[in-house]
């Protein structure tokens, strides 16, 4: 019988988690703190950001909330960043993608101080990742990482294909699964669209996480019997009624050979949010020199 990962009770978990972490910091005189900067006028992204300091209001993270137009000179941007950077009750960045043309996005992720920079896209925190020594993993990729641990599957010698090649999912998700250390230890296949027969490289895995972007594109020929099928995609598609969101993977065909699936909505969408909390909290721990026991 298939398994369904479960991402909201997870990261339910990991909100609790983190709540005798903040307490101890706080009563340090640390209150971790999570700055937003938000300079598009697009309504998904302004309720993204709306959510994420939902989760933090009820965690007891404390928030700044920035909004600049979407005209606004780029080096606004960026001094609004050395401004955060320089602030000491602030513990983590995150500037909302996507930017208006004229600002470039490679300069703004550099601008960032790295302690700061909580979704782990620094140059400086890549090059961690990837040397093994990560400050911050990737929010998305770390959720999976923890939804596979919370479903008991072993990624030690397992064969892992990650589906997508993103800086945000693709890559970092990869360098998780090859390290040497605990959630690691996977023999890794990263493949995209150049890849030639991506059916043959699927079929072949223990573990399959889908982060390509394209709506369910990974179908149920696709997995042999037994497969763990992580779903990191969330597109939106017209039906007759409308639309609906859909994953990666062609969820019905699926689950039906899979031993674990992750569901669209509800799989690793919430682990990516509660791991941003995860982040913030350590960055504070790290700026206090306090040893907090993260989940």
């Amino acid at each position: 019988m298939t398994e369904i990962i479960d991402g909201k009770a997870v990261a339910s978990d990991i909100r609790t988690g983190l709540l005798d972490s903040i307490q101890t910091l706080t009563d340090a005189g640390t209150t971790p703190c999570l700055a937003t900067v938000l300079m598009n006028d697009d309504p998904a992204s302004a309720t993204y950001v709306s959510m994420k300091h939902k989760d933090c209001k009820e965690v007891g993270i404390a928030t700044r909330d920035i909004e600049l137009d979407p005209e606004t000179p780029a080096e606004e941007l960026f001094d609004t960043i050395d401004d955060l950077n320089a602030d000491p009750d602030v513990h983590g960045i995150l500037v909302q993608m996507p930017l208006p043309d004229h600002v470039d996005e490679r300069e703004v992720l550099r601008r960032i101080d790295p302690a700061k920079d909580v979704d782990g896209f620094h140059p400086e925190n890549v090059g961690r990742l990837v040397a093994g020594n990560a400050r911050y993993k990737p929010c998305t990729p770390h959720g999976v990482q923890k939804l596979l641990a919370a479903a008991d599957v072993e990624t030690e010698g397992a064969d892992a294909v990650v589906v997508g090649r993103s800086n945000i999912v693709g890559k970092p998700m990869a360098n998780l699964l090859i390290q040497k250390a605990e959630g690691g230890n996977a023999t890794v296949t990263v493949c995209h669209s150049r890849t030639d027969d991506l059916a043959e490289k699927t079929r072949n895995a223990d573990i399959v996480v889908a982060a390509a972007g394209v709506p369910e594109m990974v179908t149920g020929e696709m997995i042999s019997e037994g497969t763990v099928v992580i779903d990191v995609g969330i597109n939106r598609v017209e039906t007759e009624d409308g639309s609906e969101l859909v994953g990666d993977v062609d969820y019905d065909s699926v689950a039906e050979k899979a031993s674990a699936i992750t569901p669209v909505p509800g799989g690793v969408g919430p682990m990516t949010r509660a791991m941003l909390l995860w982040n913030t909290v350590k960055s504070a721990g790290d700026v206090a020199d306090i040893d907090v026991d993260l989940p």
